[in-house]
C-alpha cells in the first residue's frame, strides 16, 4: 500500500493489500506501490479575461507542469473474482484505461489480463497498473507508459525495476494528512485557463474528447452548461466500458469555467470525480457539488446523491425547481448555432492550412468562458450600479433569454451570492 509521510520526500516500497481506492474498484486487490511525502509549493499563472479573448485566434502560451506523480502501483486480481464490486470492466478490450479520484489526487489505471496455462490462475492472468498525480491534466502523459507496464506485469509478474525507476524519476511530494477525505488543502485539478491548453492533449478520440463531446450531446451541451455552471451535482451514466464516459466528466467541468476575479468564492468548485460505484455512496453524500460517472443503473434510484441523472443523452432531474433549466429556449439554440459555426469555420482554415489556429479543443472552452465571463460581468456591473435593477435588455446582453432563463438566472443570483433585483416578468404568473 502506499503510505503518507510528515516532512522529508522519501521513497517507500510496501507488500500487502492494496489501498482502498472507492473510485477505482479494480484496485481493491492485493498489490505493491511507491508513494512520496514532503511539502511542496506551486505557484499558479492565470490570464485575464482580457487577455485571453485577444488570444482566441491563436493557441495560448504553455506553461510547463512539473512531473507530480505521488504514487505509483501494481495490482494483481484474484482469479475467482476479477475486478469486484463493479461492472466497469465489462465490455472492455484491454488494455483498458480508468480515470478515478482518491481524496485530493487523481488517478489513471491500465488493467489488462492474457490467457495462462496456470491452472492456480485459472487460466488467467490480470493485472492493473497506475498513478496517482494531483493534476488531472498530467495523467493523459502516461497513458502508453501504463499500457506497456501492465503488459510486462502479464508477462513478468514481479519485476518491478522500469516502475521503481519511472517513480524515481517523476516523484512529486505527499503533503502531511493529504489525500485524506477530511484533508483541507484544495483540489488544483484546472486551476488556470491554460492548463486546458496542451496541444497533445486529444485523449482516446482522434478529433479530441471536446468535439466528441459537442457530437454526443449535441443541443444538450446548453442544458449541462447550466447546470455545470450552477454547481449541481451531475452523475452521468453510461453501460461499460467506462473510460470514454470519464473524458464526458471532464468536459463537463470545462462548461463552467470563469475567469473574471472575485467570481466563484461563495460556491463550491465544480469537483470531477471521474468513476464512481456502490463503494463511494457514503463519501458522495457529503458532497455538495460534483461531476461523475458510473456504470450503475442502481444509483438512478438513489435521488439523495444527486441533482441532475444523465443517462446516455437524455438529462433530467428529480427536483421540481430545476425542471425549467431542462428545456431548450431560442437563447440556447442560437448559442449551439453560433458554436457550430465557428467549429466550421475552424475547420475550413485548417483545411485551407492556414497558421495559428487554435485547435477544437481550445475553442470549446473559450466559447463558454466567454459566455461565462459576458454573464457575470453584466451580473457584477448591474451589482454594483444604484439601482441594481437587472431588466430583460440585460439578459439579451448576457446571450440569454429573458424568459426562458429567468429560472437559470434566478438561481445562479443565488448560488453566487449577487446582490440585484431581477424585473423580467413571468408570464406563467398572473
Amino acid at each position: 500500500m502506499v503510505e503518507q509521510g510528515d516532512e522529508a520526500p522519501l521513497l517507500r516500497w510496501a507488500e500487502g493489500p492494496a489501498v482502498s481506492l472507492p473510485q477505482a474498484p479494480e484496485l481493491q486487490a492485493s498489490g505493491r506501490g511507491w508513494g512520496a511525502g514532503g511539502e511542496d509549493e506551486e505557484e499558479e499563472a492565470e490570464f485575464g479575461p482580457g487577455e485571453l479573448l485577444r488570444r482566441q485566434s491563436g493557441r495560448l502560451p504553455l506553461e510547463e507542469e512539473e512531473d507530480q506523480v505521488v504514487a505509483v502501483f501494481v495490482v494483481t486480481f484474484d482469479p475467482r473474482t476479477g475486478k469486484s464490486p463493479a461492472g466497469a470492466h465489462l465490455g472492455c478490450r484491454t488494455p483498458a484505461l480508468h480515470y478515478f479520484r482518491k481524496g485530493h489526487f487523481f488517478g489513471l489505471a491500465c488493467f489488462a489480463n492474457m490467457p495462462v496455462e496456470s491452472e492456480l490462475e485459472r487460466g488467467a492472468r490480470m493485472k492493473s497498473v497506475g498513478i496517482l498525480s494531483p493534476s488531472y491534466t498530467l495523467l493523459y502523459r502516461y497513458m502508453h507508459f501504463l499500457e506497456n507496464q501492465v503488459r510486462h506485469q502479464l508477462e513478468m509478474p514481479g519485476h518491478y525495476s522500469h516502475l521503481a525507476a519511472f517513480y524515481e524519476d517523476k516523484k512529486g511530494v505527499l503533503r502531511a494528512g493529504e489525500g485524506k477525505p477530511n484533508s483541507v488543502h484544495p483540489v488544483h485539478w484546472l486551476p488556470s485557463i491554460h492548463r486546458y491548453m496542451y496541444p497533445e492533449m486529444k485523449i482516446t478520440h482522434p478529433a479530441g474528447c471536446m468535439s466528441q463531446f459537442i457530437k454526443f450531446f449535441g443541443e444538450q451541451i446548453l442544458i449541462l452548461w447550466k447546470f455545470a455552471l450552477l454547481r449541481k451535482r451531475i452523475l452521468i451514466f453510461s453501460p461499460p466500458p467506462v473510460g470514454v464516459v470519464c473524458y464526458r466528466v471532464y468536459c463537463c467541468c470545462c462548461l463552467a469555467n470563469v475567469s473574471l476575479p472575485g467570481i466563484g468564492g461563495t460556491i463550491p468548485e465544480s469537483k470531477p470525480f471521474f468513476y464512481v460505484n456502490v463503494a463511494d455512496i457514503e463519501s458522495l453524500e457529503i458532497e455538495v457539488s460534483y461531476v461523475a460517472c458510473t456504470t450503475e443503473k442502481i444509483f438512478e434510484e438513489k435521488h439523495d446523491l444527486y441533482d441532475v441523472y444523465v443517462d446516455n443523452q437524455n438529462v433530467k432531474t428529480h427536483h421540481e425547481h430545476l425542471q425549467p433549466l431542462l428545456k431548450l429556449n431560442s437563447a440556447d439554440k442560437e448559442k449551439y448555432r453560433r458554436l457550430n459555426e465557428q467549429r466550421q469555420m475552424l475547420l475550413y482554415s485548417q483545411e485551407v492550412g492556414e497558421d495559428c489556429n487554435p485547435c477544437e479543443e481550445d475553442l470549446f472552452v473559450l466559447f463558454f468562458l466567454e459566455q461565462n465571463n459576458r454573464i457575470f460581468q453584466t451580473l457584477l456591473e448591474v451589482s454594483a450600479s444604484q439601482d441594481k435593477t437587472l431588466t430583460a435588455e440585460h439578459a439579451r446582453g448576457m446571450g440569454l433569454d429573458p424568459q426562458g432563463d429567468r429560472s437559470f438566472l434566478m438561481d445562479l443570483l443565488e448560488a453566487y451570492g449577487i446582490d440585484v433585483m431581477l424585473v423580467i416578468d413571468n408570464p406563467c404568473c398572473p
